[in-house]
């Protein structure tokens, strides 16, 4: 899940999961068997005099020798490297290894990474990798197979499995039955984007909580009544947000998350076309329905603000009562309501996607940002010290607690799961210690960075930074939804691949500009038929029997 280190966490958290998404969407392509190690393990011993004989999980690594890692940096422009960073000194005490950092800008980190990675000029070490991003290296053997690898990784491998992620850790691996990228992995996961109310102002219509889309709407239509002048429902992320959080529950993907475009159909297992489904077409029915009874802000499913702007604007205006954001964006609102005379009287809180046709039903458990290792550090003698080291830094709980927090004891103190910033220091990320606290732990330390916090956590990690509101959403959506199956693997060879891309992209240019007309009234709905022979002209059926075919393929092979 996303969560924001910047003074704009709904933006920032836009841009991470519509990448993790999009990336995401290309392992359904392209995804192949156990969540340890591979079956084809092709990566033999490996002699290393400056490895530790007896790493183990939660032991703390330290090579025999000073060793430098060559890694790539993204650059956030607001949060700079700077010289007081205390963070890579503190790697160093602990680890003997030093980083050698190639540094890439936030705003063209992907296509610079891709150049250095395809030019062979990339660093050993690739950072801030999501699932899916892996696969046009693997392709053509960038990048190394990670499943031959874990077995020097005992943090990687004990969480994998006390968190019971190893069906997901299969479902990377590729069509020679490898993973090419090692993700960060996260004790509990829920969705990032969600629905964001003022919860005075349902709770005064008799709605404090919908539990689904119905309720919502009845919500809605006394919320309209109260404020006729209000369209008290709106998204700010041109409605792939809300489409993407809301079609779990009727049974599709969109928006966001509509991935390769197609969803596994349980009742006959086999894949369908999502833009084509009888799910889809109700979901809109749906969104219809609420903008033409003027409860849906159709400007924000229209306008790129990034939640930001006139979504918020409209919410401290008493225009707009639901919106779609992340834990970062009720910061927002609330910044905003407190500039009005609602101050001290408003109540903005998270709430757990609503359930619908499809049931109480929200997004798979997801990975975060791992890492991949280039080619090049295949021939690095310190190959299996750079393994234990990054086994260490990205999945121990020593190294993610500092990661986060700092230096226990200087920056912070902990007790069982509960976890305290020393009053002299603050995270003004999340709002802590903004009122004794002198040294931001992250943009004067280095701690609590984009590049490397959050990758991997435990859930009192996770609940340990954000505020007790944050905390009450996870435990609902934990409490009362439930995840989604993943669907099964459907791996396409490299010539497939590339005829799926070619036939998946003017599929889905048709369902997105169908997706605003319907829901804006500017096509009707009875033209639902003609919609789909539309998409079947796109060959549509023919991408759809692709899919199936080697998901049948990888079923025959795989078991």
């Amino acid at each position: 899940m996303k969560r924001d280190l910047t003074t704009r966490p709904a933006r920032r958290a836009a841009r991470g999961l519509t990448a993790f998404l999009t990336a995401a969407a290309l392992v359904g392509l392209t995804a192949c068997s156990s969540g340890g190690s591979s079956n084809n393990d092709d990566g033999a011993d490996l002699q290393d005099s400056a490895a530790m004989s007896s790493f183990a999980a939660d032991t703390t690594f330290k090579a025999s020798k000073p060793l430098e890692f060559s890694m790539l940096w993204t650059d956030w422009p607001d949060n700079p490297i700077e010289k007081s960073w205390q963070i890579f000194d503190e790697i160093k005490k602990r680890t003997n290894v030093s980083l050698k950092l190639t540094h890439v800008p936030f705003s063209d980190a992907k296509e610079k990474t891709s150049l250095l990675i395809s030019s062979g000029d990339a660093p050993e070490i690739i950072p801030l990798t999501y699932t899916g991003d892996e696969v046009q290296y693997a392709a053509t053997q960038s990048v190394l197979p990670m499943s031959d690898y874990v077995k020097y990784m005992p943090n990687f491998q004990k969480y994998v499995k006390e968190w019971d992620l190893g069906k997901m850790i299969d479902n990377l691996r590729q069509a020679d039955g490898k993973y090419y990228m090692v993700p960060g992995l996260q004790e509990v996961s829920v969705p990032t984007f969600t629905l964001i109310i003022r919860q005075d102002v349902f709770k005064e219509v008799g709605y404090p909580n919908p539990q689904t889309w119905d309720e919502l709407r009845d919500a809605l239509v006394k919320i309209k009544a109260k404020y006729p002048d209000s369209k008290p429902l709106a998204d700010g992320f041109e409605g792939q947000s809300m489409l993407n959080y809301a079609a779990h529950a009727f049974g599709t993907v969109a928006g966001w998350g509509y991935g390769n475009g197609t969803f596994f159909d349980k009742s006959t297992n086999k894949f369908i076309y999502a833009g084509a489904s009888d799910g889809y077409k109700q979901m809109l029915e749906y969104f219809h329905g609420l903008a033409a009874d003027g409860l849906l802000d159709t400007e924000s499913f229209t306008q790129a603000n990034d939640g930001a702007g006139t979504v918020t604007e409209k919410f401290a205006a008493s225009k707009v009562f639901a919106a779609s954001g992340s834990n970062g964006t009720v910061n927002d609102f609330s910044t905003a309501l407190d500039a009005t005379s609602a101050k001290g009287k408003y109540k903005v809180v998270e709430i757990a996607p609503p359930g619908g046709p499809a049931g109480n039903v929200v997004e798979p458990r997801n990975f975060w940002n791992g890492f991949m290792l280039t080619a090049k550090a295949k021939d690095d003698p310190n190959l299996k010290s750079m393994l234990q080291f990054l086994d260490w830094l990205y999945y121990s709980p020593e190294s993610t607690d500092m990661l986060r927090w700092g230096i226990e004891g200087q920056t912070y103190t902990k007790s069982g799961d509960t976890y305290k910033l020393n009053p002299e220091y603050k995270l003004k990320s999340f709002n802590i210690n903004m009122d004794t606290g002198k040294t931001d732990i992250q943009t004067d330390l280095g701690f609590s960075n984009n590049v490397l916090a959050g990758s991997t956590e435990s859930r009192a990690l996770k609940e340990s930074y954000n505020a007790p509101a944050y905390v009450d959403y996870i435990d609902s959506v934990l409490s009362t939804r439930k995840p989604r199956d993943p669907f099964p693997p459907a791996p396409l060879d490299a010539a497939e691949l590339e005829q799926a891309s070619l036939m998946a992209t003017p599929l889905k240019d048709t369902v997105d500009t169908n997706t605003l007309k319907f829901i804006l009234g500017q096509r009707p709905l009875s033209q639902w038929d003609d919609y789909v022979k539309e998409l079947k002209a796109q060959n549509m059926d023919g991408y759809v029997d692709l899919i199936n075919k080697a998901a049948d393929r990888y079923a025959k092979d795989h078991g």
